[in-house]
C-alpha cells in the first residue's frame, strides 16, 4: 500500500471518528437542551404577531387603564404608592401658606406602622395660633385627596397680650397624624389632582363670650365714659372727653369700643353702641345731662 492511499485511509478514518463523536455529544450529552429549545421554539411560533393586532390590543388595554383611573379619581380618597416620609412636611408647608404670621405649627416624625394591608407614617403635630388657621389644618389633613387620618387631638384656648396690650386669642393644638400609603399602586391615580381644601370663614368656637381684657385705646378714639356733647352742628356732633380733647363726629363713625350711632338734632342727643368686652351697651349723651342705658 503506498502512501498516499495510507494518507487518504487515515483522513477518512478520522472524519468518521469526528462524525461519530459529535453524533454522540448531540444526541446524547445535548438531547436534553435541544428538547428544551424545540418546546421553546414551538411556544414562540404559536405567538401570534400581527402588528395590527397588537395595536388593538393596545388601545383596548389603554381605554381600560383609563376608566379605572377615572373611578379612582372620582373617589374622594386615595392611598398613593410608596410614599416619601419628607411629602407630609411639604403638605403641611403649603396649607400653611395663607396663614397669620402668628400661627406656630411643629411637626415631628414618629414612626413607620402597619395597619392590616396599609401602611402608614405617624407624625406628631403641635402649635397655636388663631381659631381659623388651625381649623383650617384639621380641615385640610382630613379632607386631602392623599388619605391622612388624625389620630388624636388637643384643643384648647389662650389669651396672648401683644406689645402695645392688645389682647389675641388663640388655640393650642397637640395631636397625631397618620399619613397612609401602599405598596403597590392598585389605591393612586395616575394623574393627582388634589381636593378643594377651602374653608373660608368660620365663628371662633374659642372665641369668650364675655371677656375680662379689652383692647386698650391705641388709635386715640373718642372714649365714650365720662364725655360730654359740647355742640350738635349741620356737620356732626361736636364733643369732648375727660382728657379734654374735642371732637367732630358723625354718624357711624368709630368711638373707642363701639360706634356712633345716631345724631337727634331734635332732642340734641347722640347715641353710642359699645361693646366693653362682649357686653354691648347703649349710651345717649345730651347737652344738658347724660342717659345711660344698659343692655
Amino acid at each position: 500500500m503506498n502512501r498516499k492511499l495510507r494518507n487518504t485511509l487515515g483522513l477518512v478514518g478520522i472524519l468518521v471518528f469526528l462524525l461519530v463523536a459529535g453524533g454522540v455529544y448531540i444526541f446524547v450529552f445535548q438531547r436534553g437542551k435541544l428538547n428544551e429549545r424545540r418546546i421553546k421554539l414551538r411556544d414562540l411560533e404559536s405567538i401570534n404577531y400581527n402588528t395590527d393586532q397588537l395595536s388593538i390590543q393596545l388601545r383596548t388595554l389603554e381605554k381600560r387603564a383609563a376608566s379605572l383611573d377615572s373611578i379612582l379619581s372620582s373617589r374622594k380618597f386615595n392611598i398613593p404608592q410608596n410614599l416619601s416620609s419628607i411629602k407630609f412636611y411639604n403638605f403641611i408647608n403649603q396649607i400653611s401658606a395663607g396663614f397669620s404670621p402668628n400661627t406656630q405649627i411643629d411637626v415631628e416624625f414618629i414612626n413607620q406602622k402597619k395597619d392590616k394591608e396599609f401602611l402608614y407614617y405617624e407624625y406628631k403635630i403641635a402649635g397655636n395660633g388663631p381659631y381659623n388657621d388651625v381649623y383650617k389644618l384639621i380641615y385640610s389633613i382630613e379632607q386631602s385627596k392623599e388619605l391622612k387620618k388624625i389620630k388624636s387631638l388637643t384643643l384648647t384656648s389662650q389669651i396672648s397680650t401683644t406689645k402695645e396690650g392688645v389682647p389675641n386669642f388663640v388655640v393650642n393644638f397637640a395631636g397625631s397624624v397618620a399619613v397612609y400609603f401602599s405598596s403597590d399602586n392598585r389605591f393612586a391615580t395616575a394623574l393627582f389632582i388634589e381636593n378643594n381644601l377651602s374653608t373660608g370663614l368660620k365663628y371662633d368656637a374659642f372665641f369668650p363670650l364675655i371677656r375680662t381684657s379689652i383692647p386698650p385705646n391705641v388709635d386715640d378714639l373718642l372714649d365714650v365714659q365720662g364725655a360730654k356733647l359740647l355742640a350738635l352742628i349741620p356737620e356732626g356732633a361736636f364733643l369732648a372727653d375727660t382728657k379734654g380733647n374735642t371732637y367732630l363726629l358723625w354718624e357711624g363713625e368709630q368711638v373707642y369700643l363701639g360706634y356712633l350711632t345716631k345724631i337727634d338734632y331734635e332732642h340734641n342727643t347722640v347715641g353710642f353702641i359699645l361693646n366693653k368686652g362682649g357686653i354691648i351697651e347703649k349710651v345717649e349723651l345730651g347737652l344738658d345731662k347724660e342717659v345711660n342705658k344698659s343692655k
